[in-house]
């Protein structure tokens, strides 16, 4: 990866990881359901008035479902059960190991040896959590974690097929060819990418909310919510999810996504720091043990491989 990508990767992870704490403050005063449903409203309206929307398939809709759907509605309701912010970071990140394994098997991206010892350190991180469940992560909240991740991993994939797809074609049909033409189409791609499927997701979640939420379905509701809660779910809308969205899938886009994952190993570092500088959150040997062995999986996947070809058949 060229550096202005890898600056951009560290920058949304940096963004990522300050979002869980902005999640805790907006479940004050929302449900997780209705909660994420207001995200995805805010994220597609009004945007979705002057965004040309990408081509509606399959890929689109495991997109929608996979990223926003099943990931944050099951991250928010995680969270609302008790598990904190900066140990739902760290869990999540069982989604990088997910994706890269989707991407060798369905788009055959190469993965090298020194990758799988850098995710299987990584795994090892994951699992100190597993071993310590309870008090900051409990059990319903782990399987809802577990869920969010494998959503987050399918909808990582169906990302990069649409935004590549979208990105090699311009608006007239026409092959692009120049590289400010290929980055322009690649940007407002994601952009729209995102937008469109929060759109989507806003369907669904809200139908979720009305059926398992219902009393919270009143004015009060709105009126009540603190301005705490309501500069949160603008954090969340306009800088995690459009900026750092929109980022992501451009990233995905312009690079495999072997090379891309792993550096959502940091969004766990970024979200514990925050979480124990903004709300208190006490950091125990394990949770320690659990984010070394995470850091330490990343620098491994990071050493310099050959990732760009595809794996041979055989």
């Amino acid at each position: 990866m060229t550096p202005i990508y890898t600056a951009l990767a560290v920058l949304v992870t940096f963004i990522w990881g300050v979002n869980f704490t902005f999640i805790a403050w907006g479940l004050e005063s929302f449900p997780p359901l209705m909660l994420t449903a207001l995200r995805f409203f805010f994220t597609a309206v009004p945007l979705v008035f002057f965004l040309k929307p990408p081509k509606f398939n399959r890929t689109l809709l495991i997109y929608a479902i996979g990223t926003f759907v099943m990931q944050y509605a099951f991250i928010f309701t995680a969270m609302h059960l008790g598990a904190s912010a900066g140990l739902t970071a760290l869990l999540l990140q069982i989604q990088i190991f997910i994706t890269v394994l989707l991407a060798y098997f369905i788009l055959g991206e190469a993965v090298s040896r020194m990758q799988i010892i850098g995710m299987l350190v990584g795994v090892l991180g994951l699992s100190v959590i597993a071993l310590n469940l309870g008090g900051d992560m409990p059990l319903a909240g782990f399987v809802c974690i577990l869920i969010a991740a494998i959503g987050w991993s399918f909808g990582n994939i169906a990302s990069k097929q649409v935004s590549t797809q979208a990105m090699q074609q311009g608006s007239d049909g026409a092959i692009i060819s120049s590289n400010s033409g290929r980055n322009k189409a690649s940007a407002l791609s994601a952009l729209a990418l995102v937008v469109w499927g929060g759109l989507i997701a806003c369907v669904i979640l809200t139908l979720s909310s009305l059926i398992f939420e219902t009393e919270a379905w009143q004015l009060a509701t709105f009126t009540e919510a603190s301005l705490k809660s309501w500069l949160s779910l603008g954090f969340i809308v306009y800088v995690s999810t459009l900026i750092g969205f929109g980022l992501w899938a451009h990233l995905l886009s312009q690079n495999t996504a072997s090379k891309v994952m792993p550096f959502a190993l940091l969004v766990p570092v970024f979200g514990m720091t925050t979480s124990v500088l903004l709300t208190g959150e006490v950091v125990t040997w394990w949770k320690m043990l659990a984010m070394i062995l995470i850091l330490s999986g990343l620098v491994l996947a990071n050493i310099r491989m050959k990732l760009g070809r595809k794996r041979q058949p055989v």
